[in-house]
């Protein structure tokens, strides 16, 4: 039952996802009309796997203005959304980044509204290259995020330095990864949304299912690689490196923090490609290891399909699995891999971003000893926690796309030989 005393884009959040899409329209256009001053004209919802916690869509006023809108919610992070004014960080920095036209930032209402371009999202071009791509257009689409690479790095490199364990306890950014983790009820790793999630469920996982318990404890095989750390050891791990407080003092950066290609427009006949949008997580004392996490993970590791279109990935791969209860141990074989997009992607990550910034932050003194560890179980959290991995009945994953979204997100959480391999070469 929907709450009528909730505002207006919170309403509207809830009526979307229960499929209720014109009366959601109707809550999005009254909330418009108020922010805006003008009547909504018209409004359209964009419907698509990459928005999983907001709304966005396209709306024109009175005055024949078009807007693209933006909600974003998550539960208990209201008060840390202040995209407006981390946007004008980010400008003020000199990183390419919309600002939007109109903005209210009360908890609920949470709603910004920018020009309406005529571009794309950045994850939807590449997405559409997975389908019928050529080497004309992966040499084009390479060099924008190269492009983008390279600044990120820039700019990293430029506002380096040390923060105060308060300071960086103040960033949104952990909104994605530490807060996820603790809550009051729980021990460390296993609150918040690991509980929301999992905690108790059956997992299915190809043609097995195993409870939480055995799950959570059993070791991975994976494409014949052993993996030692189990998911309950990388959850725990996570809530203890990824604390604020662990991460304090080892260098800090501006950085919009969840820059992933889903918040990037794609300026096709621009010098500059790449813009950004949906600065929620920036910030000004971001801990330098984790500015970049969400966009590698996402850009590369999520594609194509596994995560967000389970229902493709299913017939796309094939996933075996097996369960060796006397050894505690699931095996899993699959014939996922890197397209030759995301294995550029991959390398412009490496060269341009990850290899620059592990060099300076050693030059500083400013890195630490456990930093493969932070990236890996960073990595390990993006999949993780952003979406339920449990398949039919709890989450929207099935029971294929479950087993192989885990075997990624527990070979990136242990690093070594595999598709995280990479972590251990960028010295």
């Amino acid at each position: 039952m929907m709450d009528n005393l909730a505002p207006l884009a919170a309403q509207a959040n809830t009526l979307a996802k229960q499929g209720q899409w014109q009366q959601a329209s109707d809550k999005l256009a009254l909330l418009i009309a108020q922010i805006t001053g003008h009547a909504v004209q018209t409004i359209q919802i964009n419907r698509d796997q990459y928005s999983l916690n907001s709304l966005n869509g396209f709306t024109q006023l009175d005055t024949s203005e078009e807007l693209f809108f933006k909600y974003h919610h998550e539960e208990g992070e209201e008060k840390s959304i202040e995209e407006y004014y981390r946007a004008e960080l980010l400008k003020n920095h000199g990183f390419p980044v919309d600002l939007p036209l109109y903005a209210c930032k009360e908890p609920g209402r949470q709603l910004l509204l920018y020009r309406k371009r005529n571009t794309q999202r950045f994850a939807d071009v590449c997405r559409r290259w997975e389908e019928q791509g050529d080497a004309a257009t992966l040499a084009k689409l390479t060099q924008a995020q190269q492009q983008l690479d390279e600044l990120t790095f820039t700019k990293a490199n430029n506002s380096l330095h040390r923060a105060s364990a308060q300071l960086v306890k103040n960033e949104a950014i952990h909104q994605l990864f530490y807060n996820r983790l603790i809550d009051d009820e729980h021990p460390p790793g296993f609150g918040a949304r690991v509980a929301k999630f999992y905690l108790d469920k059956t997992m299915k996982l190809g043609n097995q299912s195993i409870d939480w318990s055995q799950f959570s404890r059993y070791h991975w095989q994976i494409n014949g690689i052993d993996y030692p750390l189990t998911v309950a050891e990388l959850f725990a791990q996570s809530a203890q490196v990824l604390a604020p407080q662990a991460l304090a003092n080892h260098g800090a950066v501006v950085a919009h923090g969840d820059a992933h290609n889903a918040n990037v427009w794609f300026e096709d006949e621009q010098s500059t490609y790449l813009t950004l949008f949906d600065p929620a997580f920036a910030g000004e004392n971001i801990p330098a290891l984790l500015a970049e996490v969400k966009a590698t993970f996402h850009n590369i590791f999520a594609h194509p399909y596994w995560l967000y279109e389970p229902d493709i990935a299913q017939t796309h791969y094939q996933v075996d699995v097996s369960i060796d209860h006397q050894a505690q141990q699931i095996v899993v074989q699959h014939n996922w891999q890197l397209t030759d997009l995301r294995k550029a992607f991959l390398q412009s990550k490496i060269n341009d971003y990850w290899r620059p910034l592990i060099a300076r932050l050693k030059a500083e003194q400013l890195l630490p000893e456990n930093y493969q560890q932070i990236i890996q179980l960073a990595l390990f959290c993006c999949p993780t926690l952003v979406l339920d991995l449990t398949a039919n009945g709890y989450g929207q994953h099935n029971a294929q796309s479950s087993a192989l979204g885990w075997a990624i997100a527990v070979a990136l959480g242990n690093g070594g030989k595999g598709p995280g391999q990479w972590i251990s070469e960028l010295m």
